[in-house]
């Protein structure tokens, strides 16, 4: 298999088990219906985890263009091959949300909120704020992509690995992501979103444009920032990258946070 074809079935594999989880949960008839937020961490994580399982030693199993980002920022990817991964990253995304609308075709029709059904594809925010939405991203992938690097540090017993960052990515979501939906993939929130303004879905709504920047830019920032901290800090080697990075994302927060205030004064 290529790593192309690894990136795409794997994300694939992600999306088919948190864009499932977020359907089960919040489509009317399922079994799990109200199932509640630890029910839908649990299933991302697990979702994360079978796919490294799956396409791991093919690919990398980046399934991410954050931890791709993350990892070429840190020196362990080249960047001439970043476009690829990530092409592939967003077509098995959009895959593997149609296969999500497809397993789930009758419960569209029995579920009026076209809000909960965008919810099954793409994040949105709990409380609408361009600067903490956009922070929110940044550090829960910042998180991501440091624990990936850190994960990877140590030695576990053969296999465990692609287990353990499952469970990175329920920890992530237990403790941070409730302000967001915890995107922390550009992929993941714009390939479903692509896929939900494209699907014939009963009752559905706008796909909500006008956010989709922020699970986009945030994790691309977050991710870039993990790998050059670990860089720096972890391996102690403070490149020019590392305060690039920072600036950027300085730099990005100030500009939002003055057009969030200067709308409030308007």
């Amino acid at each position: 298999m290529s790593p192309f074809l690894g990136e795409l079935i794997g994300t694939a594999i992600i999306i088919i088990f948190g864009g499932g989880v977020c359907a089960n949960v919040n489509l009317k008839k399922s079994f799990a219906y109200n199932g509640g937020w630890i029910v839908i961490t649990f299933g991302w994580g697990l979702g994360v985890a079978m796919a490294v399982y799956a396409v791991g030693k093919y690919s990398g199993a980046h399934l991410n263009p954050a931890v791709t980002f993350g990892l070429a920022f840190n020196g362990d990817f080249p960047w001439s091959k970043a476009a690829e991964y990530i092409v592939a990253q967003m077509i098995g995304a959009m895959i593997g949300a149609a296969v999500v609308f497809l397993h789930f075709l009758p419960h569209w029709k029995e579920t009026d909120d076209p809000g909960i059904k965008l919810a099954v594809f793409s994040t949105g925010p709990a409380i609408p704020n361009y600067f903490a939405n956009m922070l929110s991203e940044i550090i829960g992938t910042f998180v991501l992509v440091l624990g990936i690097l850190t994960i990877g540090a140590n030695k576990f017993t053969d296999g465990l690995n692609p287990f353990i960052v499952g469970m990175l990515i329920v920890a992530i979501g237990i403790s941070l992501g409730g302000t967001t939906g915890y995107a922390i993939n550009p992929a993941r929130d714009l390939g479903p979103r692509i896929a939900h303004f494209l699907l014939p879905i009963p009752g559905k709504g706008p796909s909500n444009w006008k956010y989709a920047w922020v699970p986009v830019a945030g994790p691309l920032l977050g991710g870039a920032l993990g790998g050059v901290f670990y860089h720096a800090v972890f391996k102690g080697d403070w490149t020019p990258s590392f305060w690039y990075v920072l600036l950027t994302c300085l730099l990005v927060l100030l500009v939002i946070w003055m057009v969030e205030n200067k709308k409030k004064n308007v």
